[in-house]
């Protein structure tokens, strides 16, 4: 079945791109229009993205596979893009003949993500992580008159480029060695470093590319840096978006990455001190968005837990995780950036008093915060969960370990949101009042809604994740797909 009906969400997002790309390419005035249209037209991506789900073949030569894995991830980032250009749409840091532009720039972005979700084949996947990334570099340094969006641009692009250059050495190993890039074949390959030491150190090389775009350590550098220089719309889709297209290449590559493998031992070891040194690292910290760097450097690590059990649900617990994870810091992102209406950057004092002045924006942040510690009942703490109990006996309950430890060390910093909104009322008179609009209420209480709904009822979402687990190891899920 290889006919245009399986590409639909790929071909909706590529129109919209078009489309803006036409508008920027217009005069001055009739740029600042797109907000006008633009978020009905991501809230019909994502819709044409559920409705696509199940859908199921190989196109292009079967390089580029459509199955359950790539269609639950299409919908989640198309519901990422939906999110982050409602967060965007109503903001003035950008100015208004750039807007066009940076819509553009973000769906050239989401286009690449797509494509990354259901390529198969290792060089389609650094293509349409290239393409992803491209658009990134430009996107980070809009910010008005700012030396340290600057800053986190060009270390961006330089991390970005050496990663990049990793995954490209590391590709050329394992086509040297292996002799094929598809991953169904390199599944029935041997990655003994004993027996093939080329094919593993390749392996680690490209999968470096990853672990950058994921921020996991030690490939995380820019990660504080860039959330801390880009404006705060953008850091919204930086500190989510790329990290579902690195999943979703992790996971399927995990289909050959078996327990007691030195490689997946590598990951598990980069999992624990990914762990460990974000939850360090953002205990200590007063920016807002440089702690969330951190947060999401755990995060990394987190996932990594699901990676390394070599089994359907491990990989399942790993894509619910990362769909937690979007909604979560979407969350988060959506109330920095109604209550710093000027765009600025906020420091955890400035969320004094946020109960009083806006208690929806105030009850959204404490659901936000307990979903990223994993406290009961939301869809961080089902995440967790279902990591943890796919891990479990299957060789790495010393990591499973780790994890529930450094979940008991994040209380600490996740609960000082909460502190500050609710319980300190030395709020600074000078800074401006938080947006207290319909919008901004509406917006923060269906995210936390979602946060929570997800987490009591997490079965439909889970069930979803696990027969597109299952899906990838060739195991026919009962009532799973179409």
């Amino acid at each position: 079945m290889s006919h245009i009906t399986l590409i639909v969400p790929e071909l909706y997002f590529l129109l919209l791109v078009v489309a803006l790309m036409i508008q920027s390419c217009g005069t001055r005035e009739w740029k600042p229009d797109v907000e006008k249209w633009l978020p009905f037209g991501a809230g019909l991506g994502f819709f044409v993205s559920i409705v696509a789900y199940g859908s199921q073949g190989y196109l292009f030569w079967d390089v580029y596979k459509v199955d359950m894995m790539s269609q639950f991830f299409k919908i989640v980032i198309a519901f990422g893009f939906y999110v982050v250009v409602l967060n965007a749409s109503r903001k003035k840091t950008i100015s208004d003949e750039k807007r066009t532009d940076y819509y553009m720039l973000l769906g050239f972005s989401t286009f690449g993500l797509m494509l990354l979700a259901s390529c198969v084949e290792l060089i389609t996947i650094y293509l349409a992580l290239e393409l992803a990334s491209y658009s990134m570099y430009a996107i980070i340094p809009l910010r008005a008159k700012s030396k340290g969006a600057a800053e986190a641009g060009v270390k961006y692009i330089l991390f970005g480029a050496v990663a990049t250059a990793l995954a490209l050495y590391g590709l050329s190993y394992i086509m040297a060695s292996q002799h094929t890039t598809y991953i169904a074949e390199l599944a029935g390959k041997n990655w003994h470093f004993a027996d093939n030491p080329m094919a593993v150190a390749g392996l680690c090389l490209f999968l470096g590319g990853m672990f950058f775009k994921l921020a996991l350590f030690p490939f995380h550098f820019w990660c504080p840096d860039v959330y801390q220089g880009a404006s705060n719309e953008t850091a919204a889709f930086v500190a989510t978006m790329p990290k579902m297209g690195a999943i979703v290449v992790l996971v399927r590559m995990a289909t050959f990455l078996k327990p007691g493998l030195e490689v997946t031992t590598l990951l598990a070891v980069l999992g624990a001190c990914s762990m460990t040194f974000g939850n360090l690292s953002a205990l200590v910290q007063t920016d807002l968005k440089r702690l969330l760097g951190f947060s999401s450097v755990a995060h990394a690590g987190y996932i990594m837990v699901g990676l390394v059990s070599g089994t359907p649900e491990g990989l399942a617990a790993a894509a619910f995780y990362a769909l937690a994870y979007l909604v979560m810091n979407l969350l988060v992102f959506w109330i920095i950036s109604r209550v710093a209406v000027d765009g600025r950057n906020l420091k955890l004092h400035d969320l004094n008093g946020l109960y009083k002045k806006a208690p929806v924006l105030a009850f959204s942040l404490a659901a936000g915060a307990f979903a990223l510690v994993g406290l009961p009942p939301t869809m961080g703490f089902m995440g967790k969960f279902f990591l943890i109990t796919s891990a479990w006996g299957h060789g790495y309950n010393w990591l499973v370990i780790v994890l529930v430890l450094n979940s008991a060390l994040a209380i600490y910093y996740y609960l000082g949101l909460f502190r500050h909104a609710f319980t300190e009322d030395t709020a600074s008179d000078s800074s401006p009042v938080p947006d207290n609009g319909w919008f901004a209420s509406a917006g923060a209480g269906m995210l936390a809604a979602a946060v929570l709904l997800a987490g009591i009822i997490p079965a439909p979402l889970f069930n979803f994740a696990v027969a597109a687990g299952k899906s990838l190891f060739g195991i026919v899920a009962v009532g799973g797909g179409h």
